[in-house]
């Protein structure tokens, strides 16, 4: 099966563009299904449960999310009610959600697994530990298993790949913005790459007019963000997987501007 995973969406920009190209995408690449992380989607953070239902009703299979998913407290019945949106597992136990979920896509069980790093990040729980007890969990369940790692560091996505290579099937590493080049198989057959990139402006600081942020590295002192304009980026990559065998065949880079 063809699994393509988009990297952040950002903002109305992001978003509107993923909806005008992703009908395009499924024919081009004979796509069997969709994930994207939508975490910055509404406004440039967080993700509203609106905008969550009109990404999912775009085509988007399953909504993952990061450290800003919980910026508007109206998603969290959202995210209790709505099997295909997940937030990371590896938050302490008792917050609204899941982390992990089972999707039946023409016959076939594909696992989706959120996990949020901790390294220059909010303290959370392990998700090494946490990516150990889903895969306990999810045996016998799932032919496919697909994990979104969402992590600042390439070190702990790359480590986690390593700590799951052979098994699971294709892990993606978003919250960056910057789209890497190392789109790979490894060699027990987990597709990995240690970041999407993004779906938002392309003349930008990862989605936002630059000015503020430069003010902020310049002065040291708070300043908002704003969603920037102009070419829009979507960025991503498309896994081929053999659902038999729950193997990576291959990682396809995937930008579009």
């Amino acid at each position: 099966m063809k699994i393509l995973f988009l990297g952040d969406i950002v903002g109305r920009p992001g978003r509107t563009a993923v909806k005008e190209r992703l009908g395009r995408l499924r024919e081009e690449h004979g796509l069997d299904m969709v994930v994207a992380n939508g975490e910055n989607a509404s406004g440039g953070l967080g993700l509203s449960s609106k905008v969550a239902r009109e990404l999912l009703g775009a085509g988007i299979d399953v909504l993952t999310s990061g450290n800003h998913i919980w910026k508007f407290r109206e998603v969290y019945n959202f995210l209790t009610t709505e099997p295909r949106l997940l937030r990371p597992d590896n938050f302490p136990q008792g917050v609204p959600g899941r982390g992990f979920g089972v999707f039946e896509m023409d016959s076939v069980r594909v696992a989706v697994v959120n996990l949020q790093g901790r390294t220059f990040m909010q303290p959370v729980d392990c998700p090494f530990k946490a990516a150990d007890r889903i895969l306990a969990d999810l045996k016998g369940r799932a032919e496919v298993i697909l994990v979104d790692f969402h992590a600042e560091a390439t070190s702990e996505k790359t480590a986690m790949a390593w700590h799951l290579e052979g098994r699971v099937s294709v892990l993606v590493g978003t919250h960056t913005h910057i789209q890497t080049s190392d789109a790979r198989v490894l060699p027990g057959g987990t597709g990995y790459i240690t970041d999407l990139g993004m779906c938002g402006p392309v003349d930008s600081c990862l989605g936002m007019k630059s000015q503020p942020i430069l003010d902020r590295f310049l002065s040291g002192l708070p300043t908002r963000f704003e969603v920037a304009g102009g070419r829009v980026a979507i960025q991503g990559v498309v896994a081929e997987v053999d659902e038999t065998t729950g193997r990576a065949r291959s990682m396809e880079l995937l930008d579009l501007s």
